[in-house]
């Protein structure tokens, strides 16, 4: 019926894998393209040492931007949850509070990882299953464009890690968030790592021994 409420799809590719939003009752694994991930974004920290989280950049701008990780997987992984029409509204709500820093929304492409043995994970009481997801679903996704003002570009590997591991805030360790999108990541599907986090996890684990 025309008007009536329909279900959200949202993707995750930060701290939504592993810190889902509420009130969802699918979890699915998959990816976008045409996006590179990268840490150029403030976010995690104290106003005089703000950390920094992923945000997306489209392929087509970062391939004009100078990036000492100089290449990047065709196929963004993360996790897109399904959000029930009658919450969506709610759930919006929370999302706009929790992405505020400089994040806008887009709409872009999702892929469901075709490896069946991936983790669907419905909860509450759906029936949800693997064969009624869609191969390619049209998700909401939150990205600081390069226009927003917390947007920092890439940065010096090493200088960038040394940044992270200086840095905390309400939200936390900012290592910690590093940390557990490289541990998310990994356990999404063979192959879903990505370099440019795993680098930066590798550097700051790094720095770390020699503090000790």
């Amino acid at each position: 019926m025309a008007g009536q409420p329909e279900d959200l799809w949202l993707f995750g590719y930060g701290s939504l894998i592993w810190k889902p939003p509420p009130d969802y009752d699918l979890r699915v694994p998959g990816y976008i393209e045409g996006y590179v991930r990268r840490f150029c974004q403030d976010h995690r920290g104290t106003p005089e040492a703000p950390g920094r989280v992923v945000t997306l950049i489209d392929r087509a701008v970062w391939e004009t931007l100078t990036d000492q990780h100089a290449t990047a997987p065709p196929k963004v992984w993360g996790a897109a949850y399904r959000i029930p029409a009658a919450h969506v509204a709610e759930v919006k709500v929370y999302l706009d509070i929790r992405e505020i820093n400089g994040y806008s929304i887009q709409y872009t492409p999702f892929t469901k990882d075709q490896d069946m043995s991936a983790t669907y994970q419905t909860v509450h009481t759906s029936s949800a299953s693997d064969e009624k997801v869609p191969g390619q679903i049209s998700c909401l996704v939150y990205i600081g464009l390069p226009d927003n003002p917390q947007f920092l570009g890439p940065q010096e590997p090493q200088a960038l890690a040394e940044h992270i591991v200086k840095s905390r805030g309400p939200s936390g360790e900012n290592m910690d968030y590093l940390y557990q999108l490289e541990e998310a990541l990994d356990g999404l599907s063979e192959g879903s790592g990505d370099e440019h986090v795993s680098d930066l996890a590798r550097r700051c684990r790094e720095i770390e021994t020699r503090g000790r």
